[in-house]
């Protein structure tokens, strides 16, 4: 039985997700919700966008998948293409008792990972940013919106934002 995969992104009007190596923004408010979806769950990610965050995070189990058969780094798991990378999202999520495996980027992960996740949990920036990193596109038609919720710009974030999870009903 192969365990569902999730894509939780966030995403700019335009389709920015990076610049720099980094997020184009700051949203603390966001940042709550990545740590409460991703939680207790495997974390697919790739390595520069592991090397942006600065370290496994915890409470989750950090796969790092890259094409550079050198990487090694103390607690997390390497994976050096697609399949092994699912593959050992699969049996973390079997050996944590996850509902899902979590693909959190950066672009051209999503990329990679896009055609086979059922699960969107986008944070849909309110603003259009340069940026150097794009979110793939995809097909509205192939996915249902299940959630949808308005966030108006707090305290510590930049801009206001909506959060829309999306499961897929068809492929393509």
């Amino acid at each position: 039985m192969s365990i569902p995969i999730a894509i939780v992104a966030a995403v700019a009007r335009n389709g920015v997700i990076g610049r720099d190596n980094g997020l184009p923004w700051r949203l603390s408010s966001d940042l709550k919700r990545f740590k409460e979806v991703t939680i207790g769950k495997p974390l697919i990610v790739g390595r520069r966008n592991h090397e942006a965050i600065g370290r496994p995070l915890p409470g989750r189990e950090t796969i790092v998948m890259t094409r550079d058969r050198s990487f090694n780094e103390a607690g997390v798991h390497v994976a050096h293409d697609l399949s092994d990378a699912i593959g050992l999202g699969e049996a973390l999520a079997e050996e944590m008792g996850a509902d899902e495996v979590i693909c959190a980027g950066g672009g051209e992960i999503y990329r990679l990972i896009l055609p086979k996740a059922v699960r969107l949990r986008l944070t849909v920036v309110d603003a259009e940013v340069d940026g150097d990193v794009y979110f793939p596109a995809f097909d509205e038609a192939n996915w249902r919106e299940v959630f949808s919720e308005d966030h108006p710009k707090g305290p510590r974030d930049d801009h206001a934002f909506s959060y829309r999870d999306l499961v897929r009903v068809r492929s393509g």
